[in-house]
């Protein structure tokens, strides 16, 4: 008795068993209880600035990126797509989604910060959202993310940091923001410039 070999989908197939299992426009679908088997890896990327890639070329259709980023997990440090019938490797070059906007109500320790993403999500930064910041060990640049679901980061644009670092405070010496009720530590205040 042989085993039946399995085919690794593609995107077009998987695009429409995305949209089976999506139960609304509003609502993700339930990728945490999907136990599908592997069926391989597909041969699409999520770059650094937040390109979703297919066979090396940019997807430009944002409804269909969208309805991709519903059905992304993380299992450890791999990346999947996963419906209720079959889980593909992808990719990621960084993190999966990039934070391209936020906006910010209150101040100090009242302060929100409620973030959106490259693919329409929206989180208020807290303490099941946290912000952090890595920083390159040789440039020392700051690698800003904020928690979107689920094991799920997006990469804090430029533009957005810079905006962000205009609303930091210092605290227990450290420089940070304050979102939901928690500060987040962005550097050492020995590290800021004079």
């Amino acid at each position: 008795m042989s085993a039946t070999p399995v085919t690794t989908p593609s995107a077009e197939r998987l695009a429409g068993a995305a949209r089976a299992a999506t139960p609304g426009s509003d609502t993700l679908p339930p990728v945490h209880m999907w136990s599908p088997p592997f069926c391989g890896d597909l041969d699409m990327r999520i770059a650094r600035d937040g390109t979703w890639y297919y066979q090396g070329t940019p997807i430009t259709r944002p409804r269909l990126v969208r309805l991709f980023s519903t059905i992304l997990r993380k299992d450890g440090d791999m990346y999947f797509l996963v419906t209720p019938v079959e889980k593909v490797g992808i990719t990621v070059d960084d993190a999966p989604f990039v934070a391209v906007d936020f906006e910010r109500d209150g101040a100090g320790e009242g302060q929100s910060l409620r973030f959106e993403t490259n693919v329409g999500d929206h989180v208020t930064a807290g303490p099941d959202h946290p912000i952090r910041v890595e920083r390159d060990a040789d440039t020392g640049e700051p690698s800003p993310y904020v928690h979107i679901r689920a094991d799920l980061e997006a990469l804090i644009d430029r533009k957005s940091f810079y905006r962000l670092v205009e609303v930091g405070e210092r605290r227990d010496g450290w420089f940070g923001l304050w979102s939901g009720g928690a500060f987040f530590p962005v550097i050492p205040e020995s590290d800021l410039p004079e």
